[in-house]
């Protein structure tokens, strides 16, 4: 660990090779495992599915695409993607507190604009990625991660359009964190 960085009272963050590099072992076990990479776009698809059974099951049932999720067996939340995304969530938020990263609920921007604004754009670019997860069958996780751990040639397109998308675009929304 860097000495400067133990002294002061910055926050504490892997070293982005490191991570990388358990990242990529984390892929390999995953695959191994399962036969499958990694996602979590397939948890928000279970989440939406169970919530919308709740409040009308009969027409999940007949819907082409959500009924094929529903069992008697099981509820669709019982998926270890579910499981996959919780544990990501408890992870970084463990790792948040352990490392002093969160002290208190706030929201980091730039000076040129309200945290409500951040959090608005925030939101619709999320939205954007979610609805952009459906159309492409996978989040970033699921498509360019894994896709490109396996050498797949869908992976790889995913992952020059995810990063070239965020190069093209990140001028014009650089307010919104600089």
């Amino acid at each position: 660990m860097n000495k400067e960085l133990a002294t002061n009272k910055e926050p504490k963050y892997i070293n982005p090779y490191l991570g990388g590099v358990l990242l990529g072992l984390l892929v390999l076990i995953t695959v191994l495992i399962t036969g499958r990479g990694l996602g979590a776009s397939g948890a928000i698809k279970s989440t939406v599915v169970a919530t919308a059974h709740v409040f009308s099951p009969e027409q999940v049932k007949s819907n082409a695409y959500m009924g094929k999720f529903i069992s008697d067996d099981h509820s669709p939340m019982y998926t270890w993607l579910v499981f996959e995304t919780i544990g990501i969530f408890l992870g970084g938020l463990l790792s948040g507190v352990v490392f002093g990263r969160v002290k208190k609920f706030r929201t980091d921007h730039s000076p040129r604009i309200t945290s409500r604004t951040r959090l608005i754009f925030a939101l619709i670019g999320g939205m954007l990625f979610g609805i952009g997860s459906q159309f492409g069958r996978g989040c970033t996780s699921g498509a360019a991660l894994s896709g490109t751990a396996t050498f797949a040639l869908g992976g790889v397109v995913v992952m020059f359009a995810i990063f070239g998308t965020g190069y093209a675009v990140a001028y014009f929304f650089r307010k919104l964190w600089i």
